[in-house]
């Protein structure tokens, strides 16, 4: 069984590889302990990296990771790191997993952009924080995510979302409000420069291969978007 998919690399002093997770591993928090350490474990043999997750907030909190340091998950919903072998992991079920590098210095992020992440500005939190680290991500990755055909909200909430980023205003295919994170994610990238974005064009509430909360409700596992660095 393929476990990673939509994988790409990039070459240099240092190799960062990217891959994305399906619905085939159950990563969420509700998942039982022993499925979660499995799937985790399926990861690291995949990617020869150790796995981090966070404990996703729906905010625009940015953490440093440091294998040394005792402790679980940090409550956040971005990850930044310069260590190699470790494997970042932002996960979703519609919302945008974005995988950040800087090939030349090696630093590398995982974020996790759901509707309230977008709005606080979790992708530019993430790229502020790699910046004064040193680096200067050049390279974006925006992993499947719902649509904005598909995700539909309230007129209020869409013109909040809006006020704060245009780009995201959308509408359904049947013709009611919507916003469309991608697109969002795309503005805030380009705003913040970065030119070279990779996106995976899958709406997750349209393919079942990939975890969905609009499609499946509480039913939904969480796939996860996979960024690590190596020799």
């Amino acid at each position: 069984m393929t476990l990673l998919h939509h994988r790409d690399r990039i070459e240099g002093d240092l190799v960062i590889e990217v891959a994305f997770t399906d619905v085939s591993l159950s990563l969420g928090d509700a998942a039982e302990a022993g499925v979660r350490a499995e799937a985790l474990a399926q990861v690291a043999a995949a990617t020869g990296a150790a796995p981090v997750l966070m404990h996703q907030v729906h905010g625009a909190d940015v953490d440093v990771v440091d294998l040394q340091r005792d402790g679980g998950p940090v409550a956040c919903d971005a990850m930044v790191t310069d260590q190699q072998e470790v494997a970042l992991l932002a996960r979703a079920a519609d919302c945008v997993p974005v995988l950040l590098a800087d090939p030349a210095t090696g630093w590398i992020a995982a974020v996790h952009s759901g509707r309230p992440g977008l709005a606080a500005g979790v992708v530019p939190a993430a790229v502020v924080r790699m910046r004064a680290e040193g680096a200067d991500p050049s390279v974006a990755w925006i992993g499947p995510h719902v649509c904005g055909a598909c995700y539909e909200v309230p007129a209020d909430l869409q013109e909040e979302v809006a006020a704060l980023v245009p780009d995201a205003r959308a509408t359904t295919s049947w013709g009611t409000p919507s916003l469309d994170l991608g697109a969002g994610v795309r503005a805030q990238l380009a705003a913040a420069s970065i030119t070279d974005v990779r996106e995976v064009d899958v709406c997750t509430r349209e393919d079942a291969d990939w975890p969905s909360h609009r499609r499946d409700g509480a039913a939904a596992t969480r796939f996860a978007g996979v960024i690590w660095s190596h020799r």
